[in-house]
């Protein structure tokens, strides 16, 4: 391919950004330049619709709530949509953010992803005159280590429908997870600080953004290659999770009634109220008491609509305090609390299953750069690892290191398997086995799980894992490839409980008068970012493949 350009994408749940660099003077450059908005390195992933969600009227920054207007009776709110990717995360339905009925939440990140591709295309245009973006641009999407299958498959549907592809399965995509892009910043950062981490040392990068936290365990080695050395985790416990505290000790002050009234008529409002409560608190939580000074939530100013929402009886008590809340230093520290709680376990659980001694643990991402966060870190884990550091332009450690990984495509050489691989076979039926897996016209065979490789195990980038097998019968014309996949260690039947179908191939198998005397060596091959089924008549030297996207 003739790739000029790179462009990493980082599409995250409160913010986005984009870098971009050419491969024959490669110095990446994150973009600074926003709409009504000129030096963050990331605007708002934030969309605001005409009145029937059809068309974008403004996005990211622009498209924020403002405060509620003493003139107008905020008409415009409910317009206002954000929170969007959490709908490919793999979380329960009632946490991800309500949308409007009229917009689907494929619509709205297209919608997000078409508006950041017009800057993406203007600058680029700019910057290298000649650049033919379908022809001569390479694509890098950072995603979190969490998502499957569906959500890869949804985000290029969506790059598509954004005009960013040519077509949906453009050879001009390539996907990076978070926590990757991340470990490659972290090690550029170092060397450009004249610091280095040992060869052979393990490092930990714990990628906190608005709203996944994602960690990883690497080891660097020779030439600047990393090695993954054990199972990628990660939650739903961003910065956003600290917001949704917020609003909950709001909905016991004021009734659930009260902000679910909000929310539902005043959705801009809910947003704006947020907005000041982490501008004038949560930015600057440190946990230190003697930093800390009391923030008065007054209703009357942020958000006087929320008055017409209360009860009578919450109505007479809040005149009683003119409308003002205070909220005091142990109601801030519970908001963050949980969320704070689960990265810290998280981060335990990465220390407890690696063998090797963690060297640094880099905290990167949005929400690493709150200081209690920082705080807690270091006091939980600063007598186990050496170094607890939190780099240089946190925020933009992913897309910077996506674009890196674009460059190159080579800096990482293994990965840990987060599954266990196999396909289904028939073998004798055994007393005890489920009639479900019973195989249709042969009575005495049974439906099993034959393991390729092992949930845990340590794969180089394109390593390959082989069998061989026959037709069952003589008479088979056609032998087909069930790939499933379990998070188990061993399983032995197809419907065991977490047993996830993968992917099919099907292959033709001629020369039926060889009967059973026809072998196929089946492999399956774990790519940068997909995993390959590949089927080879031993007869006839004949190939079949098929590619699907590797869950990580």
């Amino acid at each position: 391919m003739d790739i000029r350009a790179v462009v990493a994408i980082d599409f995250g749940t409160t913010f986005s950004g984009f870098a971009y660099t050419y491969r024959s003077s490669p110095e990446i450059i994150t973009n600074d330049s926003w709409p009504q908005q000129i030096g963050p390195l990331k605007t708002n992933t934030v969309l605001q619709y005409d009145s029937n969600y059809q068309n974008v009227i403004k996005w990211g920054n622009p498209a924020l709530a403002q405060r509620q207007s003493r003139r107008s009776k905020d008409s415009s709110s409910s317009k206002t949509v954000e929170l969007i990717k959490l709908h490919l995360g793999n979380i329960p339905q009632n946490e991800k953010p309500s949308l409007p009925r009229q917009l689907n939440y494929e619509k709205a990140i297209s919608d997000y992803l078409r508006e950041l591709g017009k800057l993406i295309k203007e600058t680029i245009s700019t910057r290298w005159h000649g650049i033919k973006f379908f022809e001569h641009v390479l694509l890098v999407i950072s995603i979190p280590a969490e998502f499957d299958d569906r959500a890869k498959d949804t985000m290029r549907k969506c790059l598509h429908n954004a005009g960013l592809t040519n077509s949906k399965e453009s050879n001009k995509v390539e996907f990076t997870t978070e926590p990757e892009a991340a470990a490659i910043y972290c090690m550029r950062n170092l060397e450009g600080q004249n610091e280095t981490i040992p060869i052979n040392a393990s490092f930990m990068v714990v990628d906190c953004g608005g709203g996944t936290v994602d960690l990883t365990t690497r080891k660097l080695l020779r030439d600047n290659k990393l090695s993954e050395i054990t199972e990628r985790t990660g939650d739903f416990c961003g910065g956003s999770y600290v917001d949704r505290e917020f609003i909950k000790f709001l909905s016991r002050r004021l009734g659930k009634s009260t902000i679910n009234l909000l929310k539902e008529n005043n959705y801009g409002q809910m947003q704006y109220m947020i907005q000041q409560f982490c501008q004038k608190s949560k930015f600057h939580f440190t946990g230190d008491r003697n930093d800390f000074d009391s923030f008065e939530f007054d209703i009357e100013e942020i958000c006087p609509i929320l008055k017409q929402y209360c009860k009578d009886d919450i109505k007479e008590k809040m005149e009683d305090n003119d409308w003002i809340i205070d909220i005091n230093f142990e109601d801030i520290k519970s908001m963050f609390d949980p969320v704070v709680g689960k990265i810290i376990r998280l981060i335990r659980g990465q220390l407890n299953s690696s063998k090797d001694k963690c060297s640094v643990i880099f905290l990167v991402g949005g929400f690493s750069e709150s200081k209690y966060l920082q705080m807690r870190v270091k006091k939980e884990f600063g007598n186990l690892v050496p170094s607890i550091i939190v780099p240089k332009q946190p925020i933009a450690a992913i897309v910077r290191g996506a674009c890196d990984y674009g460059l190159t495509m080579s800096t990482i050489v293994d990965r840990t398997l987060k599954y266990t691989y196999g396909v289904r076979v028939g073998r004798i039926w055994k007393e005890g086995d489920p009639p479900s897996q019973k195989v249709p016209g042969l009575l005495n065979r049974t439906y099993a799980f034959d393991s390729f490789v092992i949930r845990g195990t340590r794969v180089g980038v394109d390593q390959e894992f082989s069998k061989t097998f026959k037709p069952p019968e003589p008479n088979t014309t056609k032998l087909s490839f069930a790939i499933f996949k379990t998070t188990k260690l061993s399983a032995e039947l197809c419907n065991e409980p977490g047993m996830k179908l993968h992917g099919t191939l099907v292959i033709d198998l001629p020369d039926v008068h060889l009967g059973l005397n026809r072998e196929v060596e089946f492999s399956l091959i774990f790519g940068k970012m997909e995993l390959v089924a590949k089927a080879k008549n031993l007869r006839d030297g004949r190939i079949y493949n098929t590619t699907f996207e590797l869950d990580l």
